[in-house]
């Protein structure tokens, strides 16, 4: 996604939200995205984005999907389980690169709004969502989980994010929200090869993420008086190295 402060790599968690994850990608392909805004960005919560007037043709896509607040198709072996409580869930992890929050007795497991993640907006109603996404750009939202469908997370670009301009209306919603102007947003697998972007994401089932896990849990430096051998899911940023020629 093209904003007034650069690319935003995002990816998209098929695995989580595979219903919104298809629609966004039609979306995307056919440039509905293209010339729109991000209208309403509120300081330390969400920035949002889409279709304002909500008069822009879908095409092949939806406007509206089921919401998918929750999913139960991410099993046990796939969840790399965080030691210590939650405020939010019984468990919470890691699956396929994403953080992640379960409950074990019932099966289901869905996405925290950590920093960076990427959510449905809705009305009222659970799926009158479709559309319009956010981003959070402050601290971890996490009683907004299972109330939207996350179904992504910025790689890269948060920089260009932070630096839209954010809406002075108590709902924060811009009185010119063309400053906030998505110039294009595109699936990187329809770009011309040279232009797609070349992206590494650490394992979240590797050691060497079990080691960060550790780390960031018991902070080995010394400059650590107190240290508290608890680790929040938000707190664990997953190691991202987009290599540029």
């Amino acid at each position: 996604m093209e904003l007034p402060g650069g690319q935003v790599l995002i990816e998209l968690a098929e695995q989580f939200a595979p219903g919104h994850v298809a629609n966004v990608r039609r979306l995307a392909e056919q440039g509905f995205y293209d010339g729109l805004a991000m209208y309403r960005v509120i300081d330390g919560f969400v920035a949002q984005g889409g279709d304002q007037s909500e008069q822009r043709a879908t095409g092949e896509a939806k406007r509206t999907i089921p919401a998918e607040f929750t999913t139960r198709t991410i099993s046990s072996d796939d969840f790399t389980v965080l030691p210590g409580p939650d405020g939010y869930a019984p468990e919470t992890g890691f699956s396929g690169g994403f953080p992640a929050a379960r409950d074990p007795k019932s099966g289901q497991v869905w996405m925290p709004h950590c920093y960076g993640a990427v959510a449905m907006a809705r009305g009222a109603g659970a799926d009158s969502g479709g559309t319009d996404f956010y981003i959070v750009i402050g601290p971890a939202q996490r009683y907004l989980d299972r109330n939207t469908t996350v179904f992504g997370r910025v790689l890269n670009g948060m920089s260009a994010v932070q630096q839209l301009a954010r809406g002075t209306s108590a709902g924060g919603v811009l009185e010119k929200p063309e400053q906030n102007r998505i110039a294009r947003a595109r699936i990187a697998s329809q770009l011309p090869p040279a232009a797609q972007p070349d992206v590494q994401v650490m394992r979240t089932d590797s050691a060497s993420f079990a080691e960060l896990i550790r780390a960031r849990q018991n902070r080995p430096e010394s400059w650590f008086l107190h240290r508290p051998n608890h680790v929040d899911v938000c707190a664990v940023g997953v190691p991202v190295r987009v290599n540029e020629d």
